[in-house]
């Protein structure tokens, strides 16, 4: 995604909030908004979701899924919980079956389920945020955008935040997100975009140059993508990327034994649908500065 020469202010006339603002973010990228408040982060955020348009300039390349927690969550809605999750499912496109798996799951792993029942306006702030990163999760994201995610979250929760936001980058997504509190320590790596007089200017590490750096390729199994890159990053390495799963192919498998001597019985043949070689696997490789 990108953001070229970007304006933007509310109202004819108005102030501009941001102006002349370029900026990239690529996948498998976090980014972290700072600044004062009143500086234009959300309206940055806003920008970058889709939410508000430019005045002038525009915003490209943004991925066609996009997850967005504003920072105070809209619970004025006359839906149960269960009701609005699963009509933002099938919003994102998701089919009726899978937009109801979708809810199942977001609304355990959020700790939701006692609430599924409870309308929108009679929820704490906190547990309104919790529904407000299930619906920006049902559907995985191509970016997502948290704005003050943690504001109101109880400590477990705090928590499950750096975790969602590795998920979506381990599957090719990026992330920018607002941070007051300081949570953001949790995410080694990111990029940090300081708004402020309306543009925008990203924080350059040059690092010490005596230390050297090492690329690391490794390969886990694909259900432990997720788990790995978010303890490598929690150790302060930086992922490079995440591969796609790859089969090895058939010449890389197992040759068949060789013919038996005449004395011995013919070999059994395989199972109809299992390749001589046994089952193929497959895993994921990712690279690792470190």
């Amino acid at each position: 995604m990108r953001l070229e020469n970007v304006r933007l202010r509310y109202g004819r006339g108005g102030p501009w909030v941001l102006r002349g603002v370029t900026a990239r973010l690529d996948p498998g990228e976090v980014a972290v908004a700072l600044g004062r408040n009143g500086a234009g982060k959300s309206t940055l955020l806003q920008l970058c979701a889709g939410v508000l348009r430019p005045v002038r300039g525009r915003v490209v390349d943004r991925p066609r899924h996009v997850g967005w927690v504003p920072e105070r969550f809209p619970a004025d809605q006359p839906f149960t919980v269960t009701r609005y999750l699963t009509a933002m499912g099938r919003v994102a496109g998701l089919g009726r079956a899978d937009a109801d798996r979708a809810v199942d799951r977001w609304t355990d792993r959020l700790g939701l389920i006692p609430f599924r029942g409870v309308r929108l306006p009679d929820l704490s702030k906190g547990t309104a945020q919790k529904v407000g990163l299930a619906q920006a999760m049902l559907r995985t994201p191509g970016l997502l955008v948290l704005d003050e995610p943690w504001e109101g979250l109880d400590s477990a929760a705090r928590g499950l935040v750096p975790e969602l936001i590795d998920e979506v980058l381990a599957d090719g997504g990026a992330v920018l997100v607002s941070d007051h509190r300081g949570e953001t320590v949790r995410l080694p790596g990111a990029r940090h975009w300081t708004v402020a007089d309306g543009l925008v200017t990203e924080e350059t590490t040059t690092g010490d140059p005596a230390v050297a750096v090492a690329v690391v390729e490794v390969a886990v199994p694909a259900a432990r993508v997720a788990g790995t890159v978010a303890r490598l990053r929690a150790d302060g390495h930086h992922v490079l990327r995440v591969r796609e799963p790859t089969v090895p192919p058939a010449s890389a498998a197992a040759s068949p034994p060789p013919a038996p001597a005449a004395a011995s019985p013919p070999p059994v043949p395989p199972s109809a649908g299992e390749p001589a070689g046994g089952p193929a696997r497959s895993g994921r490789t990712g690279e690792v500065a470190r």
